[in-house]
């Protein structure tokens, strides 16, 4: 992670062709001064050679077309297999030699002092106070509210409207749903899955899916639940 500053403008190459793609080409086009060149996918989803009027191209031989050292990536997917989908193609990007952008909204609330990774994608209205951190390959939706002194760790995904109480620590690869509530100074545990609308008062165990007010933990795994 490094603070926060404008990424090298060099244009940038979207993963995905789904609508979490097309929203991250619409908000790079509109609120900030990156352009988007392309889009790829992996060879097996291919679907013609363009997308939305951009070049579509496969995942597997994208140096061919776009070289690391001219074009940076944006893997702006959901958080499938609890953020193991988009994990496993920002680290292969990453063997490959591929920067990444970062999109952090005009219409967003942060403070100087934000420490955010790579691949992070901040939407409208979410707040981030003082002395947050976010780690690498991490998307925070609309609205999401994260305290102060809190850390979102890598590879997690935070919806919209989450409010999240201060000192709090979403581990690696962990999701949190639309509107849950997360009591101050708590750890959720790496892989959890927080679904829409739960409350959380207590620390979540890693690979444990919750749900409810107050949160009760499900039989079923993370896994098994966002796959």
């Amino acid at each position: 992670m490094i603070a926060m500053h404008p990424a090298p403008h060099r244009p940038v190459v979207i993963f995905g062709t789904l609508r979490s793609a097309s929203l991250a080409r619409y908000c790079l086009t509109h609120d900030s001064p990156l352009q988007v060149a392309a889009f790829t996918v992996d060879a097996a989803f291919m679907a013609g050679n363009t997308h939305e009027g951009l070049p579509l191209v496969a995942f597997e031989t994208l140096e061919q077309h776009y070289p690391p050292d001219s074009f940076q990536l944006l893997i702006p997917m959901g958080y499938q297999q609890i953020n193991g989908v988009r994990r496993a193609r920002y680290e292969d990007g990453k063997r490959r030699g591929y920067s990444f952008a970062r999109y952090i909204s005009s219409r967003a609330s942060t403070w100087p002092d934000l420490v955010v990774g790579d691949n992070v994608l901040i939407y409208e209205h979410a707040i981030v106070q003082p002395f947050c951190r976010i780690g690498n390959n991490c998307i925070i939706r609309s609205g999401a509210h994260i305290s102060h002194h809190c850390t979102v760790d890598d590879h997690a995904f935070v919806a919209a409207e989450v409010a999240m109480g201060g000192e709090g620590h979403v581990g690696e690869q962990a999701f949190v749903g639309v509107g849950a509530v997360l009591r101050d100074n708590l750890t959720i545990a790496p892989r959890t899955f927080i679904g829409a609308g739960t409350v959380v008062v207590r620390n979540t165990e890693a690979d444990g899916a919750y749900v409810g007010n107050p949160a009760r933990k499900l039989a079923r795994t993370s896994l098994e639940v966002s796959s």
